[in-house]
């Protein structure tokens, strides 16, 4: 049985895709076989990030190992990395001219590292290739393995982030497979093991949260040296995946933020349409401020 999400509100209309800055990074995705989380996540912001020249790179492939209920990514399975990504995409940054370039991948269970030493490679070319290109990762939970993150610690990203994605206590309706103790102690491993680089996470509401669980999230995060912050609307990818339970207004968005920023985090993103790596060189370069 599938459950349609309430109609969306006004303030959640996006611009179709268009311009060059779109049509070229679009272009090099099919022409050199790259994954981007713009597509495959469905992300509202895909046309506004590529129409002004930047994206959101995926690897380790288009399938994930999991299957979290609202998640649009395809599960199934997995085919082994390929020893050519790096390379392929720290080119495709280089030739695009990116200053600050996000590298996500889908969760790979079935990996000894769950690819943390694929993470690495990817950050070392582009470091390489693109020297003056800052170094974004998304990384999944690696099972908890405290020998991978440091293999990812050890090529020195400018920011590494991990996403909660929601509270505690709706992990066992969107998020089979992930453990909320589990991220937060990988979040609180990262300051532990490379304070200098800035730790990131990310929520989506709209899936019945309470306004305290996502308040004492918000502890959690601080207390795991978390300073940066994203806090997004959950969109409904298809009929298939968990349905929207409220629309938060931009205007609570922003009461968010605010308190968000009063417990201490140095960033916060918070909109409706505020993804991981909306704005993520803006997130990273500027004074905190509001975004759409």
């Amino acid at each position: 049985m599938t459950v349609s999400s309430p109609r969306k509100p006004p303030w959640l209309k996006v611009r179709f895709p268009a311009g060059p800055g779109f049509a070229r990074i679009d272009r090099m995705h099919r022409e050199q076989g790259l994954h981007s989380v713009c597509r495959s996540a469905a992300c509202p912001n895909q046309g506004e990030c590529w129409s002004s020249g930047t994206a959101t790179f995926m690897i380790l492939g288009e399938r994930c190992s999991r299957d979290c209920r609202f998640c649009n990514v395809a599960h199934g399975p997995v085919a082994a990395p390929d020893p050519a990504e790096p390379h392929a995409v720290a080119a495709a940054i280089a030739e695009l001219g990116l200053r600050h370039a996000v590298i996500t991948s889908v969760t790979r269970d079935d990996l000894a590292d769950g690819g943390a030493g694929h993470f690495a490679a990817v950050t070392t070319a582009i470091r390489a290739a693109a020297p003056g290109c800052r170094v974004e990762l998304l990384i999944p939970d690696l099972g908890g393995d405290r020998t991978a993150l440091q293999t990812i610690l050890a090529a020195r990203p400018d920011v590494l982030g991990h996403n909660l994605e929601t509270v505690p206590r709706l992990y066992a309706t969107a998020r089979a497979g992930a453990d909320y103790r589990r991220s937060l102690a990988l979040l609180a491993a990262c300051r532990e093991l490379a304070p200098d680089i800035p730790a990131k996470s990310g929520l989506m509401l709209g899936l019945g949260e309470e306004h305290d669980e996502l308040l004492t999230v918000f502890a959690d995060l601080r207390n795991a040296g978390v300073g940066m912050l994203t806090l997004g609307q959950y969109l409904q990818p298809t009929r298939a995946h968990l349905p929207v339970v409220r629309y938060l207004p931009p205007d609570e968005f922003a009461a968010l933020r605010r308190e968000a920023l009063a417990m201490g985090f140095t960033q916060v993103a918070a909109g409706p349409l505020v993804r991981s790596s909306y704005h993520a060189a803006e997130l990273f370069e500027e004074p905190p401020h509001e975004f759409p």
